[in-house]
């Protein structure tokens, strides 16, 4: 009786150590590194490395490690003084080709780097770093899907040879007509483009508004903050930011954060940048409706330039910065929407101009009587104008700009183009000394009630508690491994979700021990009390945890931040707790005591 089948206690030993494999990396630690990216987005090789490597030695610096990781370059150092001057050394050589970033790396050695193994990642209020929170302008999100609607009833109605004129003011769009026997030509039209949008009769009889209704508006809003959020996320990435978080808060908020980074300058222009490009052909004519006039910037020239778009940034798959004839130069790649219009463009517009508009959003502090407010300014210029002297068709490239423009500019349009503007509302830097001191007193936490729970199981359960105790620490374990295999973030709250666990993994073998003693008192024979506890006191043990867990579930799809982090770390350990309650504890329990005659049982 009480007899696992061999092959179960092998599975126990098996998920055991394969837990312990998981967790081994978080026993080596941090130490400070520089991460170098491409700009353009490619991996580099072992010969750039050792590039990298010389450049640094040069500055009189003696790197601790260096490897490749995820196409990028990481150089490890033995402090930061030495982390610092090779930074300076690397950006001053590599500004135009590399972005070079000074983090914390966890200081593994060759052979777990070769498993694909890595510590848990460490959130901003352990390991310091970078607290960025932006806002998304959602009124400018709104006034761009309704200028589509706009560009799109107009070439709709032009096709259909209706006559009238388009105009959107303050989100509403405005058709007006000849006369009214057009009137539900056009109503078909537009519902036709989509039949989810309100459409209006006007008061004249021969006019109609069409606005978003507010589930659209909603749709939309959800949208921006989604594609905001990719972005921003591709954006870090090119960076070489190690383990950032990108995350949604609350309706019209993202939260930024970057850790083991100490310096937010690098960071700020790209985070939110909203430069992107449209393409537009060049009225020469100067009267065509819509039609209207773009600076140039620089020495390029104002241009008169035609309403409808050939192609914009949202098409952009890919941007790379160069040189073209000796001149910086972007080269650009369209999705295969765009790249048909710029073929159907090319093909019917042979040696006329082409205008490249660089188009950015920005929010400005004025002061108007004697009190500070922002304005959102738009900014449309013509950067480039050529003369379309062939077909092409996804791949062509664009000059005008500096070398560093060309840089920056190729980096937002491969991240991707910005749904809505964000802004930039708050700013903390949070020292790694602190980030220590947080990881310290957290740990001191857990090794406190971990020793206190280790001493009232061994002296009020005996034997047993000995066994609860091995269940304790392997849950522990368990925990670590699974933060490590899910790269989920470790912070404050977290560590209070494991200061949490630590007591309920125990509770459910207390009530384990406490049913046994029970059928022990009633008479039962040891076997049959260790049997009976463990299968009487599953339900009960099950119900607890579930519950547990609901909320814990709650917690993780409601919360934001902080309360994200708790929700992970107790959800973790509900599931590893009841695995190590109810199967590595019985399983131990097992191989001791199962399958042979006991007069009495140390529990």
């Amino acid at each position: 009786m009480n007899k696992y089948p061999w092959w179960l206690n092998v599975l126990v030993l098996v998920i055991f150590l394969s837990a312990c494999l998981l967790a081994v990396p978080n026993i080596y630690g941090s130490v400070e590194a520089v991460q170098i990216a491409d700009s353009d987005g490619g991996a580099y090789d072992e010969l750039k490395l050792e590039e990298f490597v010389r450049v640094v030695e040069s500055a009189g610096v003696t790197p601790e490690a260096s490897y490749l990781h995820d196409g990028r370059a990481v150089i490890r150092f033995e402090s930061v003084e030495d982390q610092e001057t090779a930074g300076e050394r690397l950006r001053s050589q590599y500004s135009r080709q590399a972005n070079v970033a000074t983090t914390l790396t966890p200081k593994l050695p060759t052979w777990v780097r070769d498993l694909g193994l890595n510590p848990m990642s460490l959130g901003l209020d352990l390991r310091g770093g970078v607290y960025v929170l932006l806002e998304v302008d959602m009124d400018t999100a709104i006034e761009s899907r309704m200028t589509l609607y706009e560009q799109d009833f107009d070439e709709r109605l032009r096709e259909a040879k209706i006559r009238h004129r388009v105009d959107l003011d303050d989100g509403v769009i405005t058709i007006r007509l000849t006369g009214t026997e057009d009137v539900e030509a056009v109503r078909a039209i537009i519902e036709r483009a989509d039949p989810d949008v309100l459409v209006l009769d006007g008061d004249d009889g021969k006019s109609l508004t069409v606005r978003m209704t507010e589930t659209q508006i909603k749709e939309r809003q959800d949208f921006a903050i989604e594609q905001n959020l990719t972005t921003l996320r591709n954006r870090v990435n090119q960076l070489g930011v190690a383990e950032p978080l990108v995350q949604r808060q609350g309706v019209d908020r993202i939260v930024v954060q970057l850790p083991g980074v100490q310096d937010p300058n690098q960071l700020n222009k790209i985070l939110t940048a909203t430069a992107t490009l449209e393409f537009r052909l060049v009225d020469q004519s100067g009267d065509e409706p819509g039609s209207r006039r773009y600076p140039g910037r620089g020495t390029e020239e104002a241009q008169v330039l035609k309403r409808q778009v050939i192609a914009s940034g949202d098409q952009i798959i890919d941007a790379k910065a160069g040189f073209s004839e000796g001149q910086p130069a972007v080269f650009i790649t369209l999705d295969s929407a765009g790249g048909e219009r710029m073929l159907q463009t090319t093909m019917n517009n042979l040696n006329k101009p082409m205008s490249s508009v660089f188009i950015e959003t920005r929010r400005e502090t004025i002061v108007r009587n004697g009190v500070e407010e922002q304005r959102t300014v738009k900014i449309e210029e013509v950067i480039n104008t050529a003369t379309i002297r062939g077909v092409f068709k996804n791949s062509f490239q664009i000059t005008g700009l500096t070398p560093m423009e060309a840089r920056d500019l190729a980096l937002l349009l491969r991240a991707g183009a910005l749904a809505a503007p964000v802004y930039k509302i708050d700013e903390r830097t949070i020292g790694p000394s602190l980030g220590q001191d947080n990881i310290d007193r957290g740990f001191n936490a857990i090794q406190i009630g971990f020793l206190a729970v280790i001493i009232f199981m061994a002296i009020y359960y005996k034997a047993f508690g000995l066994i609860a105790n091995v269940a304790l620490f392997s849950n522990l374990i368990f925990i670590v491994a699974m933060l490590s295999f899910l790269q989920a973030s470790l912070t404050l709250p977290g560590i209070a979700g494991i200061v949490l666990t630590v007591g309920m993994a125990v509770d459910a073998n207390v009530l384990i021990f406490e049913r046994i003693r029970e059928e022990v008192t009633a008479g039962s024979s040891p076997q049959n009390a260790i049997h009976s506890g463990y299968e009487k006191a599953l339900s009960s043990i099950t119900d607890a945890n579930v519950t547990t867990l609901i909320a814990a579930i709650v917690l993780f799809g409601v919360g934001t931040g902080p309360i994200k982090g708790f929700a992970i770390t107790l959800m973790l350990g509900i599931i590893t707790s009841m695995f190590t309650a109810i199967v590595g504890t019985r399983s131990i329990v097992n191989l001791i005591f199962g399958g042979r005659k006991l007069e009495s049982i140390p529990v």
